[in-house]
């Protein structure tokens, strides 16, 4: 059973910095693309970004372009969105999702993606 499990989420003050750890279980992801995506309360889900789990492109939304990156241990199946200068425009839950696309591409739909994290919450405070 493939399992996505989302943490590191809490409280930070503006201009913080917190790591978001997605561990993969259950399926080797391979070239597959993976994205983050975040829902503030009474919003939509919007995407944050999308990347090859084998390292190709990694896209992000403009919202967090230049504060945001990701990373990857293979040898943990995990991908971690590290987030710097966090506003509070920020404050979401971030879910971690994988899709069945493989190689280079951009999904920034929800739709694209059919597993999915609990999702971890992060609250920034100006």
């Amino acid at each position: 059973q493939v399992q996505l499990v989302e943490s590191g989420g809490g409280l930070v003050q503006a201009g913080g910095s917190l790591r978001l750890p997605c561990a993969a279980s259950g399926r080797t992801f391979g070239n597959s693309v993976m994205g983050w995506f975040r829902q503030a309360p009474g919003q939509e889900r919007e995407f944050v970004a999308c990347f090859s789990w084998g390292g190709g492109i990694i896209t992000f939304a403009d919202s967090v372009k230049g504060r945001f990156t990701i990373s990857r241990d293979n040898a943990k199946n995990t991908v971690y969105l590290q987030m710097n200068s966090l506003k509070s425009e920020d404050t979401a839950v971030y879910y971690c999702a994988a899709s069945r696309t493989f190689g280079i591409a951009v999904l920034k739909d929800a739709n694209q993606y059919d597993t999915w994290g609990q999702g971890t919450m992060v609250t920034v405070s100006s």
